[in-house]
């Protein structure tokens, strides 16, 4: 069998435990020294960016579709159809009919799903009305 070469160290100068870690604290103060300063935890990151305040962002399109009236009318509509729907497969299970809880959670989200859509097709509706009447007759 071949002897592997062996690659140990040179004996050094024994270091004292004091003097190490006086030598690990100064290389760990010049790090932080070059290290760049911290953001304070309540800047504002839209402003340093360079943009302007008048850009919105798709979070903030977000937002301002969440608060509008008509998404909660319709989260309004869509969770008392749903409601509706449980409370009907509930009173039937009573009756005899055996129904899964996915089936009926199914019908429920479908039951949302066709009261939202009945209320968003008469808004659209309501719009175009409006925008006939604004533009007034028709030009021949």
């Amino acid at each position: 069998m071949a002897k592997k070469a062996s690659t140990a160290k040179k004996a050094g100068p024994a270091k004292t435990g004091a003097t190490a870690r006086k030598r690990a604290m100064a290389k760990s103060k010049a790090k932080a020294a070059t290290r760049k300063p911290a953001r304070a935890a309540g800047a504002d990151r839209r402003k340093t960016s360079g943009r302007r305040s008048s850009d919105m962002t798709a979070a903030d399109a977000l937002y301002k579709l969440i608060e509008s009236p008509l998404v909660a009318e319709l989260l309004a509509i869509g969770a008392t159809a749903a409601l509706a729907a449980v409370a009907e497969s509930r009173s039937n299970r009573r009756s005899g009919a055996d129904a899964k809880s996915s089936k009926a959670f199914k019908a429920a989200a479908a039951a949302a799903a066709a009261a939202i859509g009945r209320r968003l097709s008469t808004e659209v509706e309501e719009i175009r009305k409006a925008s006939k009447q604004a533009r007034g007759p028709a030009k021949a």
